[in-house]
């Protein structure tokens, strides 16, 4: 075995050490696609990843930790999914566009579950954007991805930004590329991102609403209208 592999093995043999089939029968509960994963407690989760981070801070490079997410990203495991997105976003300050690229895949081969997009999308997706490495308009390729985690992951991601103050602007040419998606887990997560938009600039909002309201998904305007009372939400019912 090369390191990687070993590495790989090592982060193996330590979920299974601690599984527990109470968090199995627990999560199960929170994913209709099922719950793949070992069962582990989150706060043995959390410092494991924190022994690891730091006895390999100064062994593994950003390309190693890439190439270890991809090994752990393909088994489809939850918990060695969250591994790799830990041990990235520890190198957030040489993220690249090629890093951009990379992580992109992980939503293809192997990320299956809401849990872990979302994970990505606040702990690494933003830093592309909050250092200028990439721009919202380069998610428009994400829209088309066979993924639907993918597809999600670009509402989320631009919640997150918003949610720090950046522009909604530039996020509409985007995800009126997803408004008529079929999948419900991206229709979520683009009301939950024009809810949020709404909080601040109501007038952009909308008007975006009121332009797709009647061919985009029901839960997205479920969700982006959650905060208004009833009789406003009127305003956004289908007509048709």
């Amino acid at each position: 075995m090369n390191k990687l592999e070993l590495k790989h093995k090592e982060i193996i043999d330590f979920c299974i050490a601690n599984t527990d089939d109470s968090i199995i029968k627990k999560y199960s509960r929170y994913f209709k696609e099922g719950y793949n994963g070992y069962g582990i407690d989150s706060k043995i989760f959390e410092s494991q990843k924190t022994k690891w981070l730091d006895s390999w801070e100064d062994e593994m490079t950003i390309s190693e930790y890439l190439d270890l997410g991809d090994l752990l990203i393909s088994t489809g495991k939850f918990e060695e999914a969250g591994y790799a997105i830990s041990f990235i976003a520890s190198k957030k300050d040489e993220f690249s566009t090629e890093t951009f690229d990379r992580i992109g895949n992980w939503l293809e081969n192997g990320i299956q579950n809401w849990a872990n997009t979302d994970v990505l999308c606040m702990l690494v997706l933003p830093e592309f954007i909050y250092n200028k490495i990439i721009e919202p308009k380069d998610f428009i390729n994400w829209t088309k991805s066979e993924s639907k985690w993918k597809r999600r992951a670009v509402p989320v991601t631009f919640y997150e930004v918003i949610k720090k103050g950046h522009s909604p602007e530039p996020v509409f040419s985007v995800i009126e590329k997803l408004m008529e998606d079929k999948e419900e887990d991206v229709q979520k997560g683009l009301g939950t991102l024009l809810r949020e938009i709404w909080k601040t600039q109501p007038e952009i909002a909308e008007e975006f609403l009121l332009k797709w309201k009647d061919k985009c998904g029901r839960k997205i305007i479920h969700y982006a209208t959650e905060k208004m009372d009833k009789d406003y939400k009127a305003k956004f019912k289908k007509t048709k």
